[in-house]
């Protein structure tokens, strides 16, 4: 943790930019800020947080990954962030490394509501590259120098995982007023993918379920990089499922009766799941309540799934003939012609017939793939329950 240091060089403090806080100690401020962190770090994989960053002219808001120690003199600086700063909102990707510390900054623009809407951001951090990337769709990478600089110099201590908002000044930020407070940072949830063999796998996953502090969470309490706020315990919340980093003056801390609210809701425990195979003549997919059920096969498979709607095959290819009745638990509507006979996914009587393949249940009895089919379903759906409510952080469990 960054607590009061011995004071840095004038030439380092120059370079305090950075979204990386660092902890001399100023006279008191005025305004107080938040910072909610990660205590251990990770090494190589797929950093992610759901976020609203918080909007205002003079307000830096930012999702960052930190190398311990780095504002240290004959420490070599390592730092990823993504962040929101000036009235407009404009999103800034960095890679910020050396000694002394340099920073490489683009701009992802001021078009994405980053401070009125709630977006998956995600850094990818590998020995061959570094990404960022926003709802699926990859901002920048990095690879070279700016690559090696992380590999060579944050691989084996790892970075920790960093969220905070703070004022800034005419330089870096805006013009600031505290007229504007309070503002908030919202985090919906958070999770981290270990990388190996060019894969992610996801390690754990933390959703604020609790009121309090989770564990291997932290918060700062240390002076903010322009020195014109405090980070204080008191500014991170926890509500309705949501992390809220909230910018205050220093009467008056606290959420403020603030009221996040992601259309995506809790969002999914587990990353999306590839689902079943498409089986053969239009049997959709066998795993439930995934997003996109079996992969498409021949004949009518079912609709697409979700995690609220189990059973649901994918999408099937088109052929002659009609797709057939299939149960809703089994798939629901199929999607388009298929071959005949075909299932939505694996259960209910088929019912050969013209037309688009549209399908309702009509199933009385089932068959043997049935009763699998509605084994999965009823396990699935008990091992949902159970990680819904289990608080995510630390190895996954079922």
């Amino acid at each position: 943790m960054r607590h009061h240091l011995t004071p840095l060089s004038t030439h380092l403090l120059a370079l305090l930019f950075a979204v990386g806080t660092v902890s001399v100690s100023t006279a008191a401020n005025a305004t107080s800020g938040a910072e909610l962190y990660t205590s251990a770090a990770h090494s190589y994989g797929r950093f992610e947080a759901r976020v609203q960053f918080a909007g205002g002219d003079g307000v830096v808001s930012s999702f960052f990954l930190w190398k311990d120690g780095s504002e240290l003199a004959d420490v070599f600086w390592n730092e990823l962030d993504l962040e929101t700063l000036w009235a407009t909102c404009e999103l800034k990707t960095n890679a910020l490394y050396g000694s002394p510390e340099a920073g490489h900054t683009a701009s992802s623009g001021t078009d994405g509501g980053w401070c009125t809407g709630f977006h998956t951001y995600a850094f990818e951090w590998t020995p061959e590259y570094v990404a960022w990337s926003v709802d699926g769709t990859e901002l920048r990478r990095e690879t070279g120098e700016q690559s090696a600089a992380f590999r060579d110099n944050a691989s084996a201590e790892g970075m920790q995982m960093h969220f905070n908002v703070w004022p800034g000044d005419s330089t870096f930020g805006g013009n600031f007023s505290e007229a504007i407070l309070p503002v908030h940072e919202y985090i919906n949830w958070v999770q981290y993918s270990s990388y190996a063999d060019g894969a992610f796998t996801l390690a754990w996953r933390e959703d604020f379920t609790a009121s309090t502090l989770p564990d291997g969470f932290l918060t700062g309490s240390w002076d903010s990089p322009k020195g014109l706020s405090t980070h204080i315990p008191g500014n991170v919340s926890f509500l309705d499922g949501y992390a809220v980093l909230s910018l205050t003056t220093d009467a008056a801390p606290g959420p403020a009766g603030a009221a996040p609210m992601d259309p995506e809701g809790g969002g999914p425990v587990d990353p999306p799941d590839p689902g079943g195979t498409g089986g053969s003549d239009g049997t959709g997919g066998s795993i439930p309540g995934t997003p996109s059920g079996g992969a498409p096969a021949s004949g009518s498979g079912g609709a697409p799934g979700s995690p609220t709607d189990p059973g649901t095959g994918g999408a099937g290819t088109p052929g002659p003939g009609s797709g057939g009745d299939a149960s809703l638990s089994s798939g629901g509507q199929a999607s388009g012609a298929g071959n005949a006979p075909g299932t939505g996914g694996g259960s209910g009587t088929i019912e050969n017939g013209a037309g688009s393949g549209c399908a309702v249940a009509h199933s009385t009895k089932r068959t043997p793939w049935a009763e699998l089919a509605l084994g999965l379903v009823l396990v699935s759906s008990a091992s949902w329950v159970r990680r819904r409510r289990g608080r995510r952080h630390g190895a996954l469990a079922s």
